[in-house]
């Protein structure tokens, strides 16, 4: 499975024969650590988006401006998630001695990546179609809402105090060297990400003017997320 530079650099520095098994559990180090400081990021754009909930008409800007923001770091999470998936199925020695997940969370994993994709689609489909005839995409983007707060609910209970040791370890170890290169690269992933995200909400920020500009009192309410 092949991958962008910018992303398989950071997960394997080397994964040829001639890595060796150090070359190796480099790799998985790296892919964990990107995956958990990228978990650790949207877990702080999630818990912002969650807020966005408790008064979603008076603050629909924040709502749709945080939820196309996510697009970069699902995006990003998603392919470190596929990539150690790949490796392991594939049969990397270093990926198969690090062994799968929870068995749980090895069976919803696909499911949280299929819903996440159907929130964000069908929650950039309603700033693209606007308020007028979008009841069914409405619906749509609530079924995908709730089905995805109950995959996301196990999904962070089963990672999120690993995720978080992962990246508290990352921020404060004392880099030199190759470790320090391979740490930059997973900055800048998730940096660039962010960028995307950032980028891609301000570009589709005016699109969404039918949703941020009505009336707070409005009766067609927007979706309860815009993840």
């Amino acid at each position: 499975m092949r991958v962008p530079g910018w992303i398989a650099t950071p997960l394997a520095e080397s994964a040829g024969p001639a890595a060796g098994s150090a070359g190796g559990a480099r790799g998985v180090e790296g892919n964990t650590r990107l995956t958990a400081a990228t978990g650790m990021v949207l877990f702080v754009l999630l818990a912002v988006e969650g807020v966005t909930l408790l008064s979603v008409r008076q603050l629909i800007t924040v709502h749709v401006f945080v939820g196309v923001l996510l697009l970069g770091p699902v995006l990003l999470k998603s392919c470190t998630t596929l990539y150690r998936f790949a490796r392991y199925y594939t049969g990397a020695p270093a990926y198969t001695a690090k062994g799968p997940p929870h068995p749980l969370l090895r069976v919803i994993g696909p499911f949280v990546i299929l819903s996440s994709v159907a929130l964000l689609g069908t929650g950039v489909g309603l700033i693209f179609l606007g308020t007028n005839g979008s009841g069914w995409l409405l619906t749509a983007h609530q079924t995908c809402f709730w089905i995805w707060v109950a995959l996301m609910t196990v999904h962070v209970l089963g990672h999120l105090w690993e995720a978080a040791a992962t990246s508290w370890t990352e921020l404060r170890a004392s880099l030199r060297g190759r470790a320090a290169r391979a740490r930059r690269w997973r900055y800048t992933a998730i940096v660039t990400a962010l960028v995307i995200g950032v980028g891609a909400a301000t570009m589709l920020l005016p699109t969404a003017a039918p949703w941020t500009s009505r009336p707070a009192g409005h009766s067609s309410s927007p979706g309860p997320a815009q993840h």
